[in-house]
């Protein structure tokens, strides 16, 4: 099978991508054009001789409908992602993140690909109003951000009704691990902790999360490519694990041996009605679909993840003094 994964030079389709390599998938990897030729963490993913990097952009149609040739699936994860960002500049995010999953929905449609699977993100659901948080749960659009992923899944959806496209929405919660952005914020505690810093920066501590090691989520990812059940649904993927930042800095803390404290940093705080202060996944559906289990307990992930922050040579890729946006 020839695998398509857009936002590959991204953190979690990265790390898709070496998953699909190594379970002898050929990969078409996806990174966002740039004149420098840079394909993003890809650059630190071995070659492969079953591993084609294209640089492009999602935004154009003409573009995604040659990207989708002469593929059988693809693993749809090119996004706008940043929270505060969108604050910013939300109408960027419509154009990537609605514009972008439509474009790859009829490039998929005219290439009559096999199966597809978009990826979605538990923010949709904003503040949880029963947890766990199954897949009908409301949708709350409570940032720009959420809201241009509930358009997404919505175009998508409607190419599974509209037009019979194998498609599957997956929607992941709280992915972290190795290469993730500074902007989220189990990799800000991290590295300002091996900065040595004493005053770690962060917004609001006491909302919870489903926290899941990335190589779990990718797991999913690819569980749900295989299941034919899967096609024509929405799919949660997380741990049904609920755990408060200020727990996860704290554990942290324990983990790095570490004796900073918490200081509140306005400029990290969401607005007020923005914030989504709990989210708890229930996984009962993908695990009913493929039998799919967590791997990685929060502290077994968060080990992983500091042993890889602290190597000097990625520590070096961050700005762990700087907000990042």
């Amino acid at each position: 099978m020839k695998a398509l994964v857009t936002g590959a030079d991204g953190f979690i389709g990265s790390h898709l991508t070496e998953m699909l390599l190594k379970n002898g998938y050929k990969v078409r990897a996806l990174a966002q054009y740039n004149s420098f030729n840079y394909w993003g963490w890809l650059e630190d993913v071995p070659e492969n001789e079953n591993l084609e990097v294209v640089c492009g952009d999602i935004r154009d149609s003409y573009f995604c409908h040659r990207l989708c040739r002469d593929v059988d699936m693809v693993f749809h994860l090119a996004a706008l992602i940043a929270i505060p960002f969108s604050y910013q500049a939300p109408q960027s995010y419509v154009d990537t993140n609605i514009q972008g999953t439509l474009n790859i929905c009829q490039a998929s449609l005219d290439n009559k690909l096999h199966r597809i699977i978009c990826t979605s993100t538990s923010e949709v659901y904003g503040t949880a109003q029963y947890v766990p948080i199954d897949e009908k749960h409301p949708l709350q659009p409570q940032s720009p951000y959420s809201a241009s992923k509930i358009g997404a899944d919505a175009v998508a959806m409607s190419f599974f009704h509209a037009f019979n496209l194998p498609l599957t929405i997956a929607r992941p919660f709280n992915t972290y691990g190795p290469r993730q952005s500074a902007r989220a914020v189990i990799p800000t505690i991290i590295t300002q902790i091996a900065a040595g810093i004493k005053e770690i920066r962060l917004g609001d501590t006491s909302p919870t999360r489903d926290f899941n090691y990335v190589e779990d989520t990718c797991r999913g990812f690819l569980e749900l490519a295989k299941c034919e059940d899967a096609v024509g649904e929405t799919v949660n993927i997380g741990s049904n694990f609920e755990i408060s930042i200020r727990e996860t800095l704290d554990l942290i803390k324990d983990i790095m041996h570490s004796d900073v404290y918490f200081v509140s940093d306005e400029q990290r705080i969401r607005p007020k009605k923005s914030e989504v202060f709990r989210l708890w996944c229930d996984n009962t559906k993908i695990k009913s679909f493929t039998g799919f289990e967590p791997k990685y307990g929060i502290r077994e992930g968060l080990e992983k993840t500091v042993e890889w922050f602290v190597k000097p040579e990625n520590l070096a890729k961050y700005k762990a003094g700087m907000y990042n946006v």
